[in-house]
């Protein structure tokens, strides 16, 4: 995710090509992408889920 804590990684260009390889999307996901996820899971219509992943990574583990 393109925030403050990835950025070691997403300015080192070296570094996010190789990732960028990896991931189908072929972007690094923003932070609006992974809040409805994060939502989803702290909302009512989540409290019969669990021990579930659920994957936000832009096709990464596909």
């Amino acid at each position: 995710t393109d925030t403050k804590f990835a950025s070691a990684l997403t300015q080192n260009e070296s570094i996010l090509n190789r990732f960028l390889m990896l991931v189908p999307q072929g972007r690094v996901a923003q932070p609006e992408e992974i809040a409805p996820a994060v939502l989803f899971l702290l909302a009512p219509a989540s409290s019969y889920l669990t021990g579930a992943a659920l994957p936000v990574d832009g096709g990464y583990l596909a």
